[in-house]
């Protein structure tokens, strides 16, 4: 059985800045584009009976970038819709709820179409991923790559551990990176973390 690669998308403005980035499809700023070519060697080689990619263009084109071939847009692998948090940071969050947490309390409903998630919803997305990855793993065709985003991967790696979706506050994930999810004595664990070239 081969191993489930994440990929999270190269630097875009709002990544740098630290605004909330769901649906807003920003390009990947020229840092991030060279974040995307740098993960080539650590991918090429490794044949990939699944690859798939978010629909936004800085996942599309992180894919391209590090020499994903193929890979198939996945609507479930969208980021965490941020509702009215979207282009705003923690920081300003912070200036009137202090003690707000995207992990426990999710966001409040944005714009018509964007009703926000809560980590539970955000986990079944994941979930229902992980269950098109374990088909294409038991296939025994090679590894499964996934480039998609911060939050999203780090839900995805907890339902992946076993773990409850907001646990995936536990694996920070920085941009252009690539993490390996293995099995060791059949139970999945993580092999490699934010790794760059």
């Amino acid at each position: 059985m081969g191993d489930l690669l994440l990929v999270r998308h190269g630097e875009t403005e709002w990544s740098a800045s630290g605004q909330h980035t769901s649906w807003t499809d920003l390009p990947l700023t020229t840092r991030g584009e060279e974040q995307a070519k740098s993960l080539a060697p650590l991918l090429s080689g490794r044949p990939f009976s699944l690859a798939l990619t978010s629909p936004s263009r800085r996942a599309v084109r992180t894919a391209e970038l590090a020499g994903v071939t193929g890979a198939v847009p996945e609507p479930d692998l969208r980021e965490w819709d941020y509702g009215a948090y979207e282009g705003v940071t923690t920081v300003e969050i912070h200036r009137t709820r202090p003690t707000w947490d995207l992990w426990t309390d999710g966001v409040p409903p944005g714009p018509e179409g964007h009703p926000g998630e809560s980590p539970q919803e955000t986990g079944a997305r994941a979930d229902r991923v992980l269950t098109r990855v374990d088909a294409a793993l038991a296939g025994g065709e090679g590894d499964v790559v996934l480039v998609a985003h911060g939050h999203f991967l780090r839900v995805l790696t907890a339902r992946r551990l076993g773990l409850p979706p907001a646990d995936g506050r536990l694996f920070q994930l920085a941009t252009g990176t690539v993490s390996r999810l293995s099995r060791e004595h059949g139970r999945p664990v993580i092999a490699e973390w934010n790794v760059r070239a």
